[in-house]
């Protein structure tokens, strides 16, 4: 009873201070020409339902102070460009909030319509397959874990290979088509424990709470991103407070970690810091599991202007991981045996040039990607059965250029370089796959220079003050194949069908190169091609209110040029990339056997979605629904579903603003299964069972609520989220146990509750 006495004691002592010491606090930013960076002076910025506005002065800049805490939605507006209104916008004691907004200029008129103001920003360069986030809109996703990556499975377009895990499998493509773009600086891997070759992983190591705006790319995109076949993960930062130095201190469901961020060494600089490390293992051990993982990661950005025209921001990213095997009885050996255990250490760093000119901007860029690679996978003897200590290095040189000709023509052009270094030691001996096939690679040693070389040129222009249209060609060079240049024209247009509906079409052809560690395998893997898809995506959108948007897109991805083993003549490595590669997969990612280009396929689809935004009417969501078909045919000749065909996927998220207090939202999310391959009584598998059996259909609900605590300079924010509500064991995918000599069924994690508590000042 005292306990509980105390309890009631302390959360009424906490409700009565959130509503007796609210505070005010502040918001600045900037806004800007969307494409050519320039500042808009004399833009208005006006927070909705409130007395408060300002002007931005001679920079882009505008500041509000002593604002009520709440959520708000702000707009900017200006003469002869597209207003734009930002929701979310948080409110708290003694913050400083950053709002930063990118017009684009309204070239096209219609007679006889008013358009409506802009919740939806809509790219001029990519009329498709694109979705923006705020940071707020990604932080309260139910069993998202506050992660940039896991946030966007709600999207039309986006599978699920294995839950808890970040492989993002989009519109058919393979885990490692995916591109990711932090601050301007290329990425191979935002992950922990990412998976070789592909870009997945268990969780993001990206601080979210420096996250300004995500952008989404499902397809379509400009030939500006190169290199990737099937989306483009876009992630700006925000700059750090410039009033005063801040943090933050969190503890969540995995991890704890500590923010900084304040003005530099001089007056126009600012910084921010975050450093977080995991307390899983602390948890795996005291469940007795006979492995722990084990994580850290820091980011470090410091921005420093010149003046108004030149300014130079360096970054650094980096995580290092850890998994450690308790082997001290046989049932812990057996089930490490078929853990294949990957330990890290990534980082990205860049430093970045900005110069805005008269018309337009440049930005120059060198940085550096590292991820070394220490990978093993033992028998119950404790002898190893496969070895891999790999290190990837990239050294990067970029430059984009914008130039606005007229207000009705812009070109966007750009060249960059990476000189790579990979090194490999690999240890495999006579590894036999699940379908009998011998392997002839029992061990490598091998390190490799390569250079890639790559060049865009886009012409973006309105017709008849209508017809918005791209047309670009992209060329890049790889030095490591024989077929070393490709050749990639884009195009789209968008055409306005009334003030609040478009009509939109894209098409274009996309390469990307082999992952490095097929290339090194075998010499003749040197002949292999670029992988080739040509898209075409054809959709609409329109708004069915200020802040309610209704989208439908149909697309086409032809598939060429995909690896395929000479000795596995029925894998074609699209079915390749997720979880974690070990035994279980047969190793099947790594392409460590001869390869052929001779693999092609084809995914196609239907995509809707209906996103309505926070705006006065307190409740917000997305509703999706994709059907799609992908089958892809391998070196024998046989068409077979893709290994990530899921036909139907459905999403339902949203939420409800209680009051500036509380918040609860809920996600829903079901998908029909995915193919696998069954096994015999023996423990094998036949090749004419290939994906040939589906895993039953998978669905969960999950529900967060959050609550808010304003005090006097600082803020406590908590939420209590919990995964698989109802307890739904959805099948994940089928192994053989060894020891039961019996199919093993691997399934998801029930019902999963977590807690965070986050303090900022």
């Amino acid at each position: 009873m005292k306990l509980k006495n105390l309890t009631v004691f302390i959360v009424l002592l906490l409700t009565n201070l959130s509503f007796s010491q609210n505070g005010v606090g502040t918001i600045s930013g900037q806004v800007r020409e969307a494409n050519t960076r320039l500042p808009l002076v004399s833009a208005n910025v006006i927070l909705l339902g409130t007395d408060f506005g300002a002007a931005t002065d001679a920079n882009g800049n505008f500041i509000l102070r002593n604002v009520p805490s709440n959520t708000y939605q702000l707009r900017a507006s200006i003469i002869g460009f597209r207003s734009q209104i930002k929701t979310d916008i948080i409110v708290q004691p003694g913050k400083m909030t950053q709002v930063d907004f990118e017009l684009f200029p309204e070239t096209i008129q219609i007679e006889n319509v008013v358009v409506r103001a802009d919740y939806f920003t809509k790219d001029i360069l990519q009329p498709n397959s694109i979705k923006t986030f705020g940071y707020e809109e990604i932080r309260r996703s139910p069993g998202g874990f506050e992660d940039v990556v896991r946030a966007l499975s709600v999207l039309p377009g986006v599978a699920q290979a294995d839950a808890g895990r970040n492989d993002l499998i989009v519109r058919g493509g393979a885990p490692s088509e995916n591109l990711y773009v932090v601050d301007g600086l290329e990425i191979p891997n935002i992950n922990h424990f990412g998976t070789q070759g592909a870009t997945g992983g268990p969780l993001s190591y990206i601080n979210l709470d420096f996250v300004r705006e995500t952008s989404f790319s499902t397809g379509g995109f400009p030939v500006i991103y190169g290199d990737k076949l099937s989306s483009v993960l876009k992630i700006d930062l925000r700059k750090g407070r410039n009033d005063r130095f801040g943090g933050k201190a969190t503890i969540s469901a995995s991890q704890f970690g500590l923010n900084l961020e304040g003005p530099g060494v001089s007056q126009n600089s600012n910084f921010i810091f975050s450093a977080r490390r995991s307390y899983l293992d602390l948890i795996f051990k005291a469940a007795g599991f006979a492995f722990v993982p084990e994580y850290y990661d820091v980011l470090s950005k410091y921005e420093y202007s010149i003046d108004n025209q030149n300014s130079i921001s360096f970054l650094f990213i980096g995580a290092f991981n850890d998994v450690k095997f308790f082997n001290d009885t046989p049932e812990k050996r057996f089930d490490n045996s078929r853990i294949l255990g990957s330990d890290q250490i990534q980082y990205a760093t860049g430093l970045s040039y900005r110069r805005l000119l008269k018309n337009g901007f440049l930005n120059f860029s060198l940085s550096r990607n590292f991820t070394d690679f220490n990978s093993i996978q033992s028998d119950t003897l404790l002898n190893p059965i496969f070895k891999n200590i790999s290190r990837e290095e990239e050294n990067n040189f970029k430059l984009d250029v914008v130039h606005k000709f007229s207000p009705t023509v812009e070109m966007n052009f750009g060249v960059s370089s990476k000189l790579i270094e990979f090194d490999a030691d690999i240890f495999f001996p006579n590894f036999v796959s699940s379908f009998g096939d011998t392997l002839s690679i029992t061990s490598l040693n091998k390190s490799e220079k390569f250079f890639k070389g790559g060049s865009y040129l886009n012409f973006n222009f309105s017709l008849f003050n209508k017809l918005i249209t791209n047309l670009g060609v992209r060329m890049d060079y790889f030095n490591a194949l024989n077929s070393k240049f490709t050749f990639s024209p884009r195009f789209s247009i968008s055409y306005p069908l009334s003030g609040i509906t478009n009509f939109n079409l894209s098409t274009g052809i996309y390469h990307q190169t082999p992952s490095y560690i097929w290339l090194i395998a075998d010499r003749t893997n040197r002949n292999l091609k670029s992988i080739k898809v040509n898209q075409f995506i054809l959709g609409f959108d329109h708004q069915l209110n200020d802040d309610a948007l209704l989208k439908i897109e149909g697309f086409v991805k032809d598939y060429n040029n995909y690896p395929t083993s000479l000795i596995r003549q029925y894998l074609v490595l699209s079915n390749t990339g997720a979880g974690f590669s070990g035994s279980d997969d047969n190793f099947s990612s790594f392409g460590l056997e001869p390869l052929v280009s001779s693999g092609y396929g084809i995914s196609r689809g239907v995509e809707l979605s209906i996103q309505k935004k926070l705006s006065d009417t307190p409740y917000y969501g997305i509703f999706s629904f994709t059907y799609a078909k992908s089958d892809f045919t391998s070196f024998d000749g046989i068409k077979r579903d893709g290994a990530y065909d899921q036909n139907f996927i459905i999403n339902l998220s949203g939420g409800y603003k209680i009051d500036k207090h509380w918040e609860v939202s809920t996600k829903f999310r079901f998908a029909s299964g995915r193919p696998y391959t069954p096994f015999q009584n023996n423990g094998t598998q036949l090749v004419s069972d290939y994906n040939s059996r589906r895993l039953k259909s998978a669905h969960s609900l999950d529900l967060r609520v959050d609550r808010r605590w304003n005090f006097q300079g600082w803020s406590l924010i908590t939420y209590l989220d919990i995964q698989n509500i109802y307890n739904q064991k959805n099948l994940s995918g089928i192994r053989w146990d060894r020891k039961k000599n019996q199919i093993d069924e691997s399934s998801s994690i029930g019902i999963l509750p977590s807690i965070g508590i986050s303090a900022e000042f």
